[in-house]
């Protein structure tokens, strides 16, 4: 079970840092450019992997809303919520209701 895990564990890490490293944006990328991050990934599964994990990607980076791990809940963003404003109907008064505020 021992040498299983031995062999299991960083072939999971590597393809979790290789596939971390290929879908992050260029701008968050530390020191070397994407594609030698993913070359070192892959050449060197252990060594590779936990230095991307640890100094490859800039972690502390802010995204703009809506982007990947930047996601606001409707009723906290303040760009929905100026869209329903602008949808909202006129509520529709009768002759006899102009003088009075909607109930």
């Amino acid at each position: 079970m021992f040498r299983v895990l031995l062999i299991l564990v960083p072939l999971a890490l590597s393809i979790y840092a290789f596939i971390d490293c290929i879908t992050t944006d260029e701008q968050e990328v530390r020191y070397v450019p994407k594609p030698l991050w993913a070359i070192l990934v892959l050449l060197f599964p252990l060594v590779g992997s936990v230095s991307w994990l640890v100094v490859g990607r800039d972690r502390t980076a802010r995204r703009p809303s809506g982007a990947r791990g930047g996601w606001v809940a409707p009723d906290d963003n303040p760009e929905f919520l100026q869209t329903l404003k602008k949808d909202e109907p006129e509520p529709d008064l009768d002759e006899d209701d102009k003088g009075n505020p909607p109930k």
